[in-house]
């Protein structure tokens, strides 16, 4: 499960940002976006995070996952289509 790795170096990353602003408190909310092709589970991540948070600044902060469409860029007309699952074709001319 790599969510737990990129969740410890997150929460590593946030604290030393923290830390680096000088500033006095904790973090409320930790808003990422995670492409749907990534490879990362946002399930897993969340459940990562929620065991790795206690302890630190994030301890009480909330995790929101955004999981934008890939973007697919024909290469024969140019078009740039939002997409769920890999494409095979284009919609406008239907190369592929």
């Amino acid at each position: 499960m790599h969510e737990a790795a990129i969740v410890e170096a997150l929460i590593a990353e946030v604290q030393k940002q923290v830390a680096s602003a000088a500033c006095q408190g904790r973090v409320v909310k930790l808003r990422l976006r995670i492409g749907r092709f990534s490879g990362v589970s946002p399930e897993a991540l969340r459940f990562a995070f929620d065991l790795t948070k206690p302890g630190t600044l994030l301890a009480e902060a909330e995790l929101e996952i955004e999981e934008p469409s890939a973007l697919c860029v024909c290469t024969l007309c140019g078009q740039r289509t939002p997409v769920d699952d890999l494409v095979v074709a284009c919609p406008v001319c239907g190369s592929g």
